[in-house]
């Protein structure tokens, strides 16, 4: 690792961030500590970073906001990626380029001023656009795949390629690029349709009201644990007609306010979040028979 850390230095890839706690870059604010957090300054930059990885044969994972990861609590032995200088949002007409970096929430809102619709859905959700395409991020019936038309990868191989949206094969939380870890998106350009920016602003203002009255805003969460089962109650409810809302483990809590929603209530370990996780799911499974399926990644552990 000290040898692969010269080497990110010596070359000028970008600011390192050394022996820091993920606990500050998560929205559970939970996770270990990670021996380096690495900014790559381009394109250019990381696709030298990329080669050092593979060259010294490092761990190493894309770091978004942090909004649907639950990182255990011991030692990441590796590098994190955060591509926060790819930030750029290029408007032309109803067309959208923006960076990986780029906040999906900041996109949003960019749109609705300037008339166009289509990105409503997103106002609430905490990531950055190459998080919302990886994880395909959604709420109110749509997704970043109904605006999505392209997105710009770096391949496991060191190109740069662009995948269409039919290649991205976007579907209910899902997108190639899950099935492609190795692959890191690098920008999307996104088509929006125009409308009336003071109706776009009413639904916004709307749903920002209903969220801060049905989500537990307070508290430390990764958004909705569970994804909603096809042909059943969504995840909230069978949770919560079980009588799990307010279940404890350590620091952690099923939260009164949304079942689906688990939070950091009083300091609680990534591991207190990972069982009360677990538990709700045999929960849910031993009284209905549906296995729900966790929204949230589990990183570092195996």
């Amino acid at each position: 690792m000290k040898e692969f850390l010269r080497e990110v230095e010596s070359n000028d890839i970008g600011k390192i961030v050394k022996d820091v706690f993920i606990s500050k870059y998560t929205t559970y604010k939970v996770g270990g500590l990670a021996r380096a957090i690495i900014y790559p300054k381009n394109t250019d930059k990381l696709v030298l970073l990329c080669k050092l990885i593979k060259k010294h044969n490092i761990k190493y994972k894309i770091l978004g906001n942090g909004s649907n990861l639950l990182f255990s609590d011991k030692t990441y032995e590796g590098v994190l990626i955060k591509l926060d200088e790819f930030n750029k949002i290029e408007f032309f007409d109803n067309k959208i380029v923006c960076g990986a970096g780029a906040s999906l929430m900041k996109v949003a809102r960019e749109s609705i001023k300037r008339g166009l619709a289509g990105l409503e859905f997103a106002t609430g959700i905490p990531g950055t656009i190459g998080g919302a395409v990886y994880m395909n991020a959604g709420a109110y019936k749509s997704d970043m795949g109904y605006v999505t038309r392209s997105v710009k990868v770096l391949t496991d191989d060191f190109k740069i390629i662009t995948l269409t949206n039919e290649e991205m094969n976007f579907h209910y939380r899902s997108s190639f690029l899950q099935h492609h870890p190795n692959y890191i998106c690098l920008e999307a350009t996104i088509r929006l349709e125009k409308g009336d920016r003071n109706a776009l602003e009413e639904v916004v203002k709307d749903r920002k009201q209903r969220r801060m009255k049905s989500q537990p805003l307070n508290y430390p969460s990764a958004g909705s644990v569970f994804r909603n089962p096809e042909n059943a109650d969504p995840s909230g409810k069978l949770i919560e007609d079980i009588g799990l809302k307010g279940l404890t483990k350590g620091g952690a809590e099923v939260s009164e306010v949304h079942a689906n929603f688990i939070i950091n209530k009083n300091n609680a370990s990534a591991k207190d979040i990972h069982d009360l996780i677990l538990f709700v799911k045999d929960a849910v499974k031993d009284h209905y028979g549906i296995d729900l399926k966790i929204e949230q990644e589990f990183v570092n552990w195996e």
